[in-house]
């Protein structure tokens, strides 16, 4: 099996391995026939399409490595970009692996590393989100969990919930950290703003909902000074005030001062309490 990557809005990033691989495969494996079939015309790709997707991958799946056990070579695509990132293919990779057959990585195009090479931020070393939960709450808890790590953050996000995703960023990873959301990116309307996440979100705030593919990049945090006892009782006391519980207030400043849980979750209660 051929794990193929694709242009994420340029036909023009294709690779000429790729073009060779899809032009030769028996069969090619797609999220949406519709959309890879679009690629397939105008890239003179006359492979058969079958759809390979989250909903329908149980069944498929077998079919797809019989075909490989009688010889016959597939091709995995993702409707734009590296196939398993951020997509389900990884369970097909895991089976083809588990029954011996072999799998060929084509690498090219991603927009998590396009945004990422672009947002110049550090890239040495960088941790790949994905996307945030959807409810605001959910959201937090999940920011709350990367907010300590050493690391530039990659974070897909949809437009529609862009603006509420950046202000939820500011909150919890901190106002003045380093951003830049990408937007469209190798598309006609390609666009990179750059700022802290408070810069950021008031932006977004301010105006409609963009159109496109969207990706956030946030650069680390900055070296933690030891947080004072005065300095944490003002950020829990706040936390609190805005009506989140004890436990959410203890994990944002947790992960805000990189102080233990155990320990501010036990003075959070305290001033509840009082």
């Amino acid at each position: 099996m051929y794990v193929v990557a694709t242009p994420i809005g340029n036909l023009g990033d294709i690779t000429l391995r790729a073009l060779e691989t899809l032009k030769g495969a028996d069969v090619i494996a797609c999220e949406d026939t519709r959309v890879t079939g679009n690629m397939a015309r105008r890239l003179d790709i006359q492979t058969p399409l079958t759809p390979y997707h989250e909903h329908n991958a149980e069944a498929a799946r077998p079919k797809l490595i019989e075909r490989m056990k009688n010889g016959g070579a597939v091709a995995l695509v993702s409707d734009a970009g590296t196939p398993l990132v951020s997509d389900p293919g990884y369970k097909l990779v895991r089976a083809v692996v588990e029954e011996g057959l072999k799998v060929v990585p084509l690498p090219g195009a991603s927009a998590a590393l396009a945004a990422l090479v672009v947002a110049g931020l550090p890239s040495d070393r960088f941790l790949f989100c994905g996307f945030p939960p959807q409810k605001t709450k959910a959201r937090r808890d999940w920011l709350a969990e990367v907010a300590g790590i050493g690391a530039t953050l990659v974070i897909y996000e949809g437009p529609s919930r862009l603006a509420a995703s950046l202000a939820d960023m500011a909150e919890v990873l901190g106002a003045g950290r380093e951003a830049a959301v990408c937007r469209e990116l190798t598309k006609l309307y390609e666009e990179t703003r750059r700022g802290t996440l408070a810069d950021l979100a008031a932006r977004y705030a301010a105006q409609a909902a963009p159109k496109g593919e969207v990706v956030v990049v946030v650069g680390p945090p900055a070296p933690a000074e030891a947080a004072t006892e005065e300095d944490l009782d003002a950020m829990l006391r706040a936390a609190l005030d805005r009506g989140e519980s004890v436990r959410d207030a203890a994990a944002a400043v947790a992960a805000a001062t990189g102080l233990k849980k155990r320990a501010v979750y036990a003075r959070a209660l305290e001033l509840a309490k009082g």
